[in-house]
């Protein structure tokens, strides 16, 4: 096995030390840092996604490899140029006003940055109004909503509306999901798509931006 498959398995196992030191040897055989990227720390996450999404791994191996990822990415991130980085576009993600359950959002998160977004999380309870202060501070290509509690979830409706209001809408596709969400209500309210999990969520972005396109 090669260094580049040693540090996809130790990524997938959570091992964060020795990610960061199979990181650093790839390095010193003179491979790219782009390359140790998106041949040995990238697919590992997207296995990751995988088995999670089959019920092989659960939220607390995922947070792990999500540990494990961040080790390696602190050894290249240094020698990665902005230019570089393959980044897919930048992610607003929160809990909607008046929820303050997190754990699903965060694991959303994770998988985001795992495939490339640039995730800029505004954590729970977070108004309308911080949404739209957020969408014209970082001109995300997403915004992505959470809520457990059907009582806040009309929440979703005002920041759409919102944005509508403001002259964003058109270029930022809206993303729902949560456990007392579905694909009905995604629709009901307007936006763009709706996931079910974590997986299903990058896996939702991506086409979604596909098929706006740039």
């Amino acid at each position: 096995m090669d260094t580049l498959e040693t540090l996809t398995q130790q990524l997938i196992a959570g091992q964060a030390d020795q990610v960061a030191q199979s990181t650093q040897q790839a390095l010193e055989e003179s491979l790219e840092p782009l390359k140790i990227l998106n041949t040995g720390l990238i697919p590992g996450m997207d296995e990751v996604g995988r088995r999670f999404k089959d019920g092989e791994m659960y939220v607390p191996d995922v947070l792990i490899a999500a540990r494990a990822m961040r080790a390696g990415m602190n050894v290249l991130r240094p020698l990665l140029s902005q230019s570089e980085i393959p980044s897919l576009g930048t992610v607003i993600l929160g809990t909607i006003q008046g929820d303050l359950h997190d754990i699903g959002k965060n694991l959303v998160g994770i998988m985001m940055e795992g495939a490339g977004f640039e995730v800029i999380d505004l954590g729970a309870d977070v108004s309308p109004e911080q949404f739209i202060q957020a969408a014209r501070e970082h001109q995300p290509r997403i915004i992505g909503m959470s809520a457990l509690l059907t009582v806040t979830m009309m929440g979703m409706k005002q920041v759409l509306e919102d944005l509508q209001a403001e002259g964003l809408r058109n270029r930022i596709v809206v993303m729902v999901g949560g456990a007392p969400v579905t694909q009905a209500f995604a629709r009901e309210i307007g936006a763009d798509g709706y996931a079910h999990d974590a997986v299903s969520a990058v896996s939702t972005a991506r086409d979604l931006l596909n098929r706006k396109g740039p």
